[in-house]
């Protein structure tokens, strides 16, 4: 029915971001729920205020998830292409978050669009790391906004690249990374050292997405009354200001997109970080948050299209 292996990718990746799309992630049970309870506990165990400690935790989970997933794929293939494009479309559907991501920053904006900041605080953890006490209706905007661009890349983009690219092992193993990423590749006091690796491997395995992302905003701009020369042009000049190399990136060209300033004060539970401004515009409004989540959607659609035509080259 499907052909070939490569087929048989294209169309595990698209039935993949269609459970997505349609489907909730379960409240119970998830796979990566369930592997950051065993990151959770292997870190009690094996913690030390060191690097090479962190190495050793970041590359033992990444590697077993990524063996688990390349004996799934191994065993899936038994049955045919068909075996290939279930195993394909699960672990994409496991690994990605953009319908989440997109749920969660619609309510973002209903909840400031009441001043509700106390639901819009309570939400906002699911977003992002930031201390939601501390902010302001203007701060929880901002976050929404910022977070959204960022996440777009982590919970969309990436996961479907590394799928169409390198098939189960590949997106489980990225989804793992991610997820450390979140759990420990911080600069808190406990995770400065132990998480480095961590952090490190996440930068890795994003930069091409990040790019990816940032490219797909420019053209998607016009979508949300954008123009593309300006998120071209923020992405350009402000990107580098950014500390991250990939979160810069996505931020830079989602608010020359949606014309709107972002980056300043950064509260963290651990630290205040004092952000570089991206874009010429406005800071962003509540109705800013409703068009970030537009602009989301969209680039997450056009990042379909890119990860089919990198699933068939990949398979030749």
């Amino acid at each position: 029915m499907f052909g070939t292996t490569r087929h048989a990718r294209v169309v595990g990746v698209l039935l993949g971001y269609l459970a997505d799309v349609v489907l909730r992630d379960p409240r119970q049970g998830h796979p990566v729920a369930g592997f950051g309870a065993v990151a959770g506990w292997f870190e009690r165990v094996i913690y030390r205020d060191n690097r090479a400690v962190g190495a050793v935790y970041a590359a033992t989970l990444v590697g077993a998830v990524s063996l688990v997933g390349a004996a799934l794929q191994r065993y899936a293939r038994r049955y045919g292409p068909f075996g290939s494009v279930v195993a394909t479309a699960a672990a994409t559907w496991v690994a990605l978050g953009g319908t989440s991501l997109a749920r969660i920053g619609s309510a973002m904006g209903e909840s400031l669009g009441r001043d509700d900041l106390d639901g819009a605080r309570r939400l906002l953890p699911s977003l992002c790391g930031r201390d939601p006490a501390t902010l302001d209706a203007a701060g929880l905007t901002r976050a929404t906004v910022e977070s959204l661009a960022e996440n777009t890349s982590d919970a969309q983009v990436a996961p479907l690249l590394w799928a169409a690219a390198a098939g189960v092992p590949g997106v489980l193993g990225y989804r793992a990374v991610n997820t450390l990423d979140a759990m420990v590749g911080h600069r808190s006091p406990r995770y400065a050292r132990f998480g480095w690796a961590a952090a490190r491997l996440d930068d890795g395995a994003n930069y091409v997405a990040a790019r990816v992302t940032a490219a797909l905003a420019v053209v998607c701009a016009p979508i949300v009354g954008g123009s593309p020369l300006h998120a071209l042009r923020a992405w350009r000049r402000d990107a580098g200001r950014h500390p991250s190399p990939n979160a810069g990136v996505v931020e830079a060209a989602f608010a020359g997109a949606l014309g709107v300033r972002l980056g300043g004060p950064t509260q963290y539970h651990y630290e205040l970080q004092i952000r570089p401004a991206l874009g010429d515009g406005h800071p962003p409004m509540v109705a800013d948050t409703q068009r970030a989540v537009r602009l989301s959607r969209a680039v997450q659609a056009a990042a379909v299209l890119v990860c089919l035509s990198v699933a068939v080259r990949s398979g030749r």
